[in-house]
Protein backbone atom coordinates (compact mmCIF):
# COMPACT_ATOMS: atom_id res chain seq x y z
CA UNK A 1 0.00 0.00 0.00
CA UNK A 2 1.41 3.49 -0.87
CA UNK A 3 1.72 6.25 1.46
CA UNK A 4 0.15 9.40 2.16
CA UNK A 5 3.14 11.05 1.06
CA UNK A 6 3.27 8.57 -2.13
CA UNK A 7 -0.52 9.43 -3.22
CA UNK A 8 0.04 12.95 -3.10
CA UNK A 9 2.84 12.93 -5.12
CA UNK A 10 0.79 11.05 -8.09
CA UNK A 11 -1.65 13.25 -7.29
CA UNK A 12 0.25 16.26 -8.10
CA UNK A 13 1.49 14.32 -11.23
CA UNK A 14 -2.03 14.01 -12.45
CA UNK A 15 -3.13 15.78 -15.97
CA UNK A 16 -5.41 18.78 -14.93
CA UNK A 17 -8.87 16.70 -16.07
CA UNK A 18 -7.61 13.60 -14.34
CA UNK A 19 -7.25 15.55 -10.86
CA UNK A 20 -10.80 17.46 -11.43
CA UNK A 21 -12.36 13.94 -11.49
CA UNK A 22 -10.66 13.20 -8.62
CA UNK A 23 -11.35 16.21 -6.92
CA UNK A 24 -15.06 15.77 -7.90
CA UNK A 25 -15.17 11.99 -6.98
CA UNK A 26 -13.62 12.77 -3.03
CA UNK A 27 -15.88 15.19 -2.91
CA UNK A 28 -19.07 13.22 -3.68
CA UNK A 29 -17.46 10.24 -1.47
CA UNK A 30 -17.29 12.47 1.62
CA UNK A 31 -20.91 13.81 1.21
CA UNK A 32 -22.10 10.87 1.31
CA UNK A 33 -19.69 9.30 3.96
CA UNK A 34 -21.39 12.59 5.86
CA UNK A 35 -25.03 11.85 4.25
CA UNK A 36 -24.64 8.24 5.94
CA UNK A 37 -23.65 9.61 9.25
CA UNK A 38 -26.37 12.25 9.47
CA UNK A 39 -28.81 9.43 8.77
CA UNK A 40 -27.52 7.21 11.54
CA UNK A 41 -27.39 9.76 14.00
CA UNK A 42 -30.82 11.27 13.53
CA UNK A 43 -32.47 7.74 13.59
CA UNK A 44 -30.41 6.93 16.55
CA UNK A 45 -31.80 10.12 18.40
CA UNK A 46 -28.63 12.18 18.96
CA UNK A 47 -30.25 15.16 17.27
CA UNK A 48 -33.43 15.06 18.61
CA UNK A 49 -31.79 18.00 21.35
CA UNK A 50 -31.28 19.98 18.11
CA UNK A 51 -35.79 19.58 17.25
CA UNK A 52 -35.79 20.63 20.86
CA UNK A 53 -33.61 23.74 20.71
CA UNK A 54 -35.69 24.97 17.91
CA UNK A 55 -39.16 24.51 19.41
CA UNK A 56 -37.43 26.57 22.10
CA UNK A 57 -36.42 29.34 20.22
CA UNK A 58 -39.68 29.38 18.57
CA UNK A 59 -41.90 29.39 21.80
CA UNK A 60 -40.01 32.88 22.51
CA UNK A 61 -40.48 34.41 19.42
CA UNK A 62 -36.98 33.73 17.90
CA UNK A 63 -37.96 31.99 14.83
CA UNK A 64 -40.44 32.39 11.89
CA UNK A 65 -42.86 30.32 10.05
CA UNK A 66 -41.55 29.53 6.57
Amino acid sequence: MKTAEEIQTDIEALPRKEYMKLVHWFSEHDWKAWDREIEIDSKSGRLDFLIEEALAEKRVGKLRDL
